[in-house]
């Protein structure tokens, strides 16, 4: 269910999540870090069609219409290996080339904000390419991954900061490559407890999302039972953790604000994570939850993909139900509010948007590009299409998207 699978996609490089209950930190042997690495990889990999005759990208990206205000970059089965490999679609919202060529699927990848290089995790490596995929290098090596190596050895989250010359990565904890020296720097490390014979995991550390002034980086944390996240200071290298005042986890679909001055935090399912809309003060961690999973009356409130427009209005979907909704998907609202969630809050269209697994909103807030799930039992990933607050809603060519982001 995606009700766990948001936690645990924000972690792939590592096996940190399990189920809740108890007041103890489960412990971990080493044969079953590897069946759940394994497990988690196989429920994040979509059932994807791959798309006939992908193009391989030869020339820079060009606009052709105003349908997208930039390419969109994303995961979809390649050829020739089958394997989720990067594509990108021209701004046209139809022309689609393969980017890599990869003979193991690609993980994660990112853009850089300056010139659209890619940079991405495949085979335990993580990798370097112009905005085609050529001028491919790599710049991480793993090695290879055994159970007893694969929380301190997989490679993986590469994010871009806004300046384009740092990629904040995990690789045994919080990493920074530089582009100008190629030297990495290990900020924080992966905390594991192996001394009584079994494996405990304390802390592992992974990269989100850098602030918009590029002076924080959001972090995952994750625990053996749970996680939350974290603010990492660059200017005085250090970290806080952001707690909810209720004991929750902070997750899952994140934006910054514009100001660099907090961050957004939306679940749209409830479970092991809580359902509804966080905000966290960046300067002190201090975190308010503006719309609670379980609401004072009873009621269960949804939401996802917060983003603050130019308007300084807060868009997102959003839900609230008087029961706890049966299947994995739950039925959401496009609306806009007040920073708060709640004053002035107004549904943008009136239809009711369903089996929705991924959402990008357009860099101004004018419409989101939405991906269905093409079957109910898919929680990664779908069928893209542009949805706009006055009721339009177009198709995208790509068959399946996964991971969508933006590019140049």
């Amino acid at each position: 269910m995606n009700r766990v699978r948001a936690f645990v996609a924000l972690l792939l490089f590592s096996a940190v999540a399990s189920a809740c209950g108890g007041a103890a930190a489960p412990t971990l042997t080493q044969d079953q870090v590897g069946t759940i690495v394994a497990q988690t990889m196989q429920a994040l990999t979509p059932a994807a069609t791959p798309f006939a005759s992908p193009v391989p990208a030869t020339s820079a990206p060009t606009a052709t219409s105003n349908l997208l205000p930039r390419s969109l970059y994303f995961l979809n089965n390649g050829n020739p290996s089958g394997e989720l490999q990067i594509f990108r679609l021209e701004r046209d919202g139809k022309t689609v080339h393969q980017i890599t060529f990869e003979p193991s699927a690609v993980n994660t990848f990112d853009i850089s904000p300056v010139d659209g290089s890619i940079v991405y995790t495949s085979n335990n490596q993580m990798l370097l390419a112009d905005a085609n995929g050529a001028g491919r290098r790599v710049l991480v090596d793993g090695g290879p991954l055994t159970d007893t190596n694969r929380l301190t050895n997989s490679v993986g989250t590469p994010v871009w900061s806004p300046d384009g010359k740092t990629i904040a990565f995990a690789y045994n904890g919080l990493n920074f490559y530089s582009l100008d020296s190629g030297a990495i720097k290990q900020v924080l490390i992966n905390d594991l407890d192996n001394s009584a014979g079994f494996l405990m995991v304390r802390a592992i550390y992974a990269p989100v999302k850098y602030s918009p002034d590029g002076t924080k980086l959001l972090i995952n944390i994750g625990y053996s039972e749970s996680g939350t996240m974290g603010i990492y200071y660059l200017g005085n290298n250090t970290m806080t953790k952001l707690n909810r005042p209720d004991g929750g986890m902070f997750c899952c679909n994140t934006s910054w604000t514009p100001d660099s001055g907090g961050v957004y935090a939306a679940s749209p399912t409830t479970g092991m994570i809580d359902s509804g809309l966080l905000y966290a003060n960046a300067t002190n961690g201090e975190v308010s939850i503006l719309l609670p999973g379980g609401a004072p009356d009873g009621t269960f409130n949804f939401a996802d993909a917060p983003i603050v427009g130019p308007d300084a209005q807060l868009y997102f979907f959003f839900n609230n139900l008087k029961e706890i909704p049966t299947s994995g998907h739950t039925p959401l609202f496009m609306v806009r509010s007040a920073s708060d969630g709640v004053t002035g809050r107004t549904q943008l269209r009136p239809d009711e948007f369903k089996d929705i697994n991924e959402i990008l909103w357009a860099p101004d807030a004018s419409f989101a590009i939405v991906a269905y799930a093409p079957i109910q039992d898919v929680y990664e990933g779908g069928v893209p299409y542009v949805e706009y607050p006055d009721g339009r809603s177009i198709p995208l060519s790509p068959d399946f998207a996964f991971q969508m982001k933006w590019g140049q």
